[in-house]
């Protein structure tokens, strides 16, 4: 295979310098995304005074949490170029999972807890899936998606859970906070900066951007892949089941459709935010920033007397210019690394 002509050393040596590119060229589209989410805040205060109020940024924070928490688990396995599009249905089922076991008279750290270890226990399924098996990531979680699903519709069937039946120290934990910062916010925040510390800080955080990158490439520096693709899934199924208990302590009312259609989101809010489809490229705190923009829309268009009907419509459009982005900031990279080899053959010949 023309993989293995040359040293494995020239075989990893062209990944970095491209991903590096990608990353510059993404991070400055992180600080666009930042300037944009900031102007659209403004502009919408100076049209709506009472949009900016305590309570209107405790309510965006709030919003933004659990999608922030979702999304830095899915921009995890982005990065590796994989995806998993099961993470609503995952979201579902924890959030009942947790809700019954409080009903009971449960824990409700406990409960948090038990949701948790089930969106590991899902997450880790569709890694070995995917590493073990071989299986393309988009059919496997499609798959795990409408498995969890049903599984969820008929554990379910016509029950719903309500605020009313939750411990009120749960239910209130999803509402209070510090001033306009929610505690779920700050949970959310420390999550975050914990997963990117893990990427750039760790060396099995970092061979997930080689994965990325070039998984061939990757298998010839040593990185085992093997391992590497079912943590980051278990990761991504862990912090969607913590989102789960999150959105019940959230919103208080889960039934069978919960999470339905949420992976899509998920996704856009990743691709938005700069993580870079086809892998190696990105960070979660962009996949933070896609998620606050797109909950921000949520928030704004009503504050400025637009319809919400409108707001599937810009997350679309916001999708497809994000991948067309991307695509163009790869032509580019590809274009400057062919031209720094032929200036460095041309050197050498002379």
């Amino acid at each position: 295979m023309t993989e293995t002509i040359g040293p494995p050393s020239q075989a990893v040596a062209a990944p970095p310098a491209r991903a590096g590119l990608l990353d510059l060229a993404l991070k400055v589209r992180e600080l666009a995304i930042g300037a944009v989410l900031v102007l659209m805040l403004l502009a919408t205060q100076l049209y709506n005074s009472a949009f900016l109020s305590v309570q209107g940024i405790k309510d965006l924070l709030l919003n933004a949490a659990i999608l922030v928490l979702v999304a830095t688990g899915q921009a995890v396995v982005v990065i590796t170029r994989n995806v998993d599009l099961s993470v609503g249905s995952v979201l579902g089922i924890t959030a009942f999972a947790a809700g019954d076991f409080l009903q009971g008279g449960g824990n409700p750290v406990l409960a948090v807890v038990i949701a948790v270890a089930l969106g590991s226990a899902f997450g880790l399924l569709n890694g070995l899936l995917v590493s073990l098996g071989q299986v393309p990531a988009l059919v496997v979680t499609l798959g795990t998606l409408y498995i969890i699903r049903g599984i969820d519709a008929i554990w379910v069937g016509s029950r719903e859970i309500t605020a009313s039946q939750l411990p009120h120290s749960f239910a209130s934990f999803g509402h209070s906070g510090f001033w306009a910062i929610p505690w779920l916010g700050v949970l959310a925040a420390l999550v975050l900066v914990v997963a990117a510390y893990y990427l750039r800080g760790y060396r099995s955080g970092r061979e997930l951007y080689a994965l990325g990158s070039s998984p061939e490439a990757a298998r010839l520096a040593g990185v085992p892949v093997r391992k590497r693709l079912p943590a980051a899934y278990l990761l991504c199924g862990a912090l969607a089941g913590l989102a789960g208990a999150l959105y019940l302590a959230r919103f208080g009312n889960v039934d069978s459709g919960t999470g339905s259609g949420y992976e899509l989101t998920v996704v856009s809010a990743v691709v938005v935010g700069g993580v870079a489809f086809t892998g190696g490229s990105g960070s979660v705190y962009g996949a933070a920033l896609g998620a606050l923009l797109l909950t921000s829309i949520n928030s704004v268009l009503p504050a400025v007397g637009v319809s919400s009907v409108w707001v599937l419509a810009i997350d679309g459009i916001l999708l497809l210019l994000a991948i067309t982005v991307d695509r163009l900031v790869a032509l580019r990279v590809a274009r400057v690394l062919r031209k720094r080899a032929a200036q460095t053959r041309s050197a050498h010949h002379g």
